[in-house]
């Protein structure tokens, strides 16, 4: 297991951080989710044989933010 965190562009309203959370929590190896508005970051629990930060970044691009940072670390 890993923990990912994304720094990501501006986000403008409330709907953009639900929008993000439904879209990282859908793909396969993600579990505890948690966008921070204020903050602009994305932070989640991932499974790096199923998936990886930069996979989770594409898919936050896909729908239309700026990933600016990508930071991935082993937890135990």
């Amino acid at each position: 297991m890993a923990k990912v965190v994304l720094q990501l562009g501006e986000l403008t309203c409330p709907s953009c951080m639900t929008k993000i959370q439904k879209a990282v929590s859908n793909q396969d190896g993600v579990s505890d989710v948690k966008v921070m508005f204020n903050a602009g970051k994305v932070k989640a629990d991932i499974d790096e044989a199923k998936v990886s930060g930069e996979d989770l970044g594409k898919v936050i691009t896909e729908l239309g933010y700026e990933v600016k940072k990508i930071k991935t670390k082993e937890i135990a």
